[in-house]
């Protein structure tokens, strides 16, 4: 367990008071939030009452609860989590872990699974770690535990008792449908499967694309979808909720999709994911999909040694200003809008279009 309060506060005094106790810097947390919302590291007592009334108040604002949890800051870290499953008949299984460290503001912006910093032997320690967390609160349904792992030691994070973001790349290296899953269990199902059938197969990553501007510190951006041309191919799958001519409105998460790819092999996951990232056209807003793709390139990202200050230490924003000549990004989008073009001048020729076959159908999923 990483030093820090049993349970949430909202006194700056005691919080000054376990400051001292467990020594700077420490990280100030919304108790009922996420998503990087609520959250300040403190590096000194002076820094605690402001930074803790900021966190106060944004939690108050995006949750609805301003108590925050006070515990020790690590600094170079990374973030795993562990994706479980519950019944309501005692039954509870790991499917293993997630790297989570490619961060902004706390946020999680590229996920993987497996990590590859994590031994046979560690991933059976902390999917053991997850499974007594669950159970000693009797969770049923999909779930995330959530460590820190510094130095082949990992400690306790927190729990998310919810199907989280990026669930797919767990979908995808096990084979088992979770959405599917958390219904069968909330209709009372025991898990039809044991821990020792679970297997692990391949590699997949999660890149969340958002409507942010990584040449401007990340500020999101909105506008209108002028051109919205998906990745297709063998082993991408995109979940998202918009089409070309939509706006994108100030009033949500940032997120518009997520870009998942799948390979016998991280390399190849990895490889695919570049290529997906190149062909997909999106213009009218600025979108992560250029910092992704410096992640991917990058040589720490590649040899598994970053962090979750990977940003901090790596990235240069000017680096993206020449990632990708004009020239080719001006005939991606003219392709894109012929094919999209296309494509409903051929469905209103010909009647009702094809239905597209399923991306769950390909794959064997439980």
């Amino acid at each position: 367990m990483v030093p820090g309060t049993d349970k949430a506060i909202t006194d700056p005094e005691y919080a000054k008071k376990l400051g001292a106790e467990i020594g700077y810097p420490i990280l100030i947390k919304a108790s009922a939030g996420g998503g990087g919302k609520g959250m300040r590291i403190v590096r000194s007592e002076q820094e605690l009452e402001e930074n803790m009334n900021l966190a106060i108040s944004e939690a108050t604002s995006s949750f609805g609860d301003g108590s925050v949890f006070i515990e020790k800051f690590i600094e170079s870290n990374k973030h795993i989590e562990v994706q479980i499953l519950g019944d309501k008949h005692g039954n509870t299984l790991y499917l293993f872990e997630r790297e989570c460290s490619i961060q902004r503001r706390h946020q999680k912006v590229i996920e993987e699974a497996p990590s590859m910093v994590i031994s046979e032997k560690l991933r059976k320690e902390i999917g053991e770690a997850a499974i007594r967390v669950a159970q000693s609160c009797d969770y049923y349904g999909a779930g995330t535990v959530e460590f820190i792992y510094e130095n082949g030691a990992f400690y306790f994070l927190e729990m998310n008792t919810r199907l989280q973001v990026e669930h797919p790349v767990s979908e995808l290296i096990t084979g088992i449908d979770l959405v599917k899953q958390q219904i069968l269990i909330a209709e009372g199902n025991p898990l039809d499967f044991k821990q020792e059938e679970i297997q692990l197969n391949g590699h997949a990553f999660e890149v969340r694309v958002y409507a942010e501007d990584p040449e401007n510190n990340f500020l999101p951006d909105i506008g209108r979808l002028t051109t919205y041309v998906r990745p297709q191919g063998y082993g991408v799958r995109v979940d998202d909720g918009f089409e070309q001519g939509m706006s994108i409105p100030i009033y949500y998460d940032p997120m518009i999709a997520k870009l998942i790819t799948y390979g016998a092999t991280r390399d190849e996951a990895r490889k695919r994911m570049i290529r997906a990232i190149d062909e997909y056209v999106i213009t009218g807003i600025k979108t992560t999909l250029p910092f992704c793709k410096y992640v991917f390139e990058h040589e720490a990202f590649i040899d598994g040694s970053f962090d979750t200050k990977f940003v901090e230490k790596y990235f240069d924003s000017n680096s993206l200003k020449n990632q990708q000549p004009v020239e080719e990004k001006i005939a991606a989008t003219m392709a894109g809008v012929l094919f999209n073009n296309s494509s409903q001048q051929k469905s209103s020729v010909g009647g009702k279009a094809e239905t597209k076959k399923s991306n769950w159908k390909q794959r064997a999923f439980k």
